[in-house]
């Protein structure tokens, strides 16, 4: 079940490019007609419980979930809002709705099991449901995409509301993953005032971020070192050799946050095994890379085998990786493994980083 979930989000229609070829993917994962807001109901209401996956209090939470070989426990005194990235793979319109098909509803609490449970030992994690904007949604600059991706986000940000409503004045972690990050980007663009003294860290992981054309956006700065907080970390993951260009091409071509352009040159590493920029670490470094049983049953914590350095922006894989599944995108792309990779060095950085914040 773990491993599934790890092979569900967005680029994941990268297998398709080099299946079908580039005009056969549009024809097959453009969803059919144009935008429409209706198509995926209501908006939500986040003063319900229901419409959070999780949350305090909530029966079933799967952000609790903790894995083999990882101490059992869990505190509360961080608020973690986590947004997940794309579960929704059908084409039948641009935004799921809230409350989707039993299959896509899996597949979401099975993503917050194995990338929000990061962070559930040292605060409650609080991870919305909302209208997530289709994975063909990615894949065209077309103003329905663009509608798709304003509905998703305009959910994620209610959300938001509820959420300060609903924590006080509580030390705040934000994590997203691919969509969610993108979403938690604009989330930081928009909303970092509120943020002020407040954050303990925010991981956009999955998505790229521009130094120079969107970080000055963003309110805080990139994380440098383990003991500080109110920063940015983000990284993208790729065993060697790398070629993230079928990725990177077109976001390349677009302006950023400060209207600069994106230039790959420019892309944020923060290496989640050391905790600073542009860092760099041995295999030994890893305290726990999450990896499935024989039989996908389950998952435990495998230290000392991966390693990883930033490289020209992008988190570079070092050491003997394990069979973690066989979902390796094109390009060496690890993308589906951002966070199992590192899942015990995510939970020990958001400690740290909480208890600098307390310092």
């Amino acid at each position: 079940m773990v491993v599934f979930v790890l092979t569900l989000l967005v680029v994941a229609a990268a297998f398709a490019i080099y299946q079908w070829g580039g005009n056969m993917l549009l024809q097959q994962a453009t969803p059919k007609g144009h935008f429409e807001a209706s198509a995926a109901g209501g908006a939500p209401d986040y003063s319900t419980p229901g419409n959070w996956i999780a949350r305090p209090g909530l029966g079933g939470d799967p952000s609790r979930w903790i894995p083999e070989g990882a101490p059992p426990g869990h505190s509360s005194v961080a608020a973690v809002f986590y947004i997940h990235p794309t579960t929704y793979l059908a084409t039948d319109r641009w935004n799921a709705p809230i409350h989707t098909d039993a299959e896509t509803e899996r597949k979401t609490r099975l993503f917050i099991q194995s990338q929000a449970s990061a962070f559930s030992p040292i605060g409650d994690v609080w991870a919305p449901r909302y209208r997530q904007a289709a994975y063909g949604a990615f894949l065209l600059n077309s103003a329905d995409a663009k509608a798709a991706l304003d509905l998703a986000y305009r959910d994620v940000a209610g959300a938001f509301d509820a959420f300060l409503r609903q924590t006080g004045g509580d030390p705040i972690i934000l994590a997203g993953h691919s969509q969610g990050a993108l979403h938690l980007m604009r989330l930081l663009r928009e909303r970092h005032d509120e943020l002020k003294g407040r954050l303990v860290a925010a991981y956009i992981v999955g998505w790229p971020v521009s130094v120079t054309a969107d970080l000055p956006s963003l309110g805080f700065p990139a994380c440098r070192s383990r003991d500080q907080s109110g920063c940015i970390l983000s990284w993208m993951s790729f065993g060697n050799p790398a070629n993230p260009n079928w990725m990177l091409d077109q976001w390349a071509k677009t302006k950023g946050f400060t209207g600069l352009p994106r230039r790959r040159a420019d892309m944020l590493c923060v290496n989640p095994l050391t905790g600073t920029l542009s860092g760099a670490a041995p295999a030994t470094a890893n305290l726990g890379t999450l990896v499935p049983t024989a039989d996908f049953r389950s998952a435990g914590l495998t230290s000392g085998v991966v390693g990883a350095r930033c490289s020209d922006g992008l988190l570079i894989l070092d050491g003997t990786i394990p069979p973690l599944g066989p979902f390796v995108l094109p390009g060496n792309n690890y993308h589906v493994y951002d966070y199992a990779l590192f899942w015990r060095n995510i939970a020990q950085d958001s400690a740290g980083r909480l208890a600098a914040w307390e310092r």
